[in-house]
């Protein structure tokens, strides 16, 4: 894992390109999917169409059970399916196509990367905040801080932070730590004994592989869910 990420600077600015690339195409097979499943909607749905709704229906299972809100939950559904589509694709990314280049990585899931993770629970958390002004006025959001009692108030204010930091580091720890080991099945085990090491890598990298897969599915359910329970925390009146 000593591969470096291909940063490039443009106007003064700093791009990580292994972030970028690895964020388009995620978003590219994410597009493509859904118009793959979404083709030719019917009352009759066929096997595509069935997992498409089954995608959806959970998506939105998540949102009913965690923001009491109705009105939230008609504009947090797309939101919570598009999430979990992207955080899904971005956990497997790394483990069945990671491409670099010297000592620099330029394809990898970009929720290996801690940036990626915390710009995500960012978006989470400010949604939230929008979410509850709308509800309660800016007066109204603000005064939640100092409820059920006024010395609670520095408390309320430090769990925002922490619930930002929990929500993407969880994800990002869980990620990078998968790749991490999957490197060092792949690369050093394989290679340290000849050809013994390099034959018991290959099942052990495939057990490994499915055991991730099962993670990163886990975790961008987690995200989700999480992601939910603090919006529907701000949209509901103690």
């Amino acid at each position: 894992m000593n591969e470096k990420s291909v940063v490039v600077n443009v106007f003064g600015l700093n791009f990580n390109v292994t972030n970028c690339l690895g964020g388009t195409l995620v978003a590219i097979a994410v597009f493509f999917l859904v118009w793959y499943l979404g083709r030719n909607i019917s009352l009759k749905p066929n096997k595509k169409q069935n997992l498409l709704e089954y995608l959806i229906d959970f998506t939105n299972g998540i949102v009913k059970d965690n923001v009491a809100d109705v009105d939230a939950q008609k504009h947090l559904s797309l939101y919570a399916f598009t999430l979990f589509m992207f955080i899904f694709f971005m956990n497997q990314l790394g483990l069945f196509f990671e491409f670099s280049i010297n000592d620099h990585i330029l394809v990898k899931s970009p929720t290996a990367n801690p940036l990626i993770t915390m710009t995500m629970a960012m978006m989470t958390l400010l949604l939230s905040y929008d979410f509850g002004v709308q509800k309660f006025g800016a007066k109204g959001y603000f005064a939640n801080y100092a409820k059920p009692v006024g010395f609670l108030l520095p408390i309320n204010i430090i769990e925002e932070f922490t619930n930002f930091l929990t929500l993407s580091l969880r994800l990002y720890g869980n990620i990078y730590a998968g790749e991490v080991l999957l490197t060092l099945i792949g690369g050093r085990f394989a290679k340290s004994a000849g050809w013994f090491t390099v034959i018991a890598s290959v099942p052990l990298t495939l057990i490994w592989q499915g055991f991730s897969v099962f993670i990163g599915s886990i975790q961008a359910y987690v995200f989700v869910t999480l992601s939910m329970v603090y919006i529907g925390k701000k949209v509901t009146e103690e």
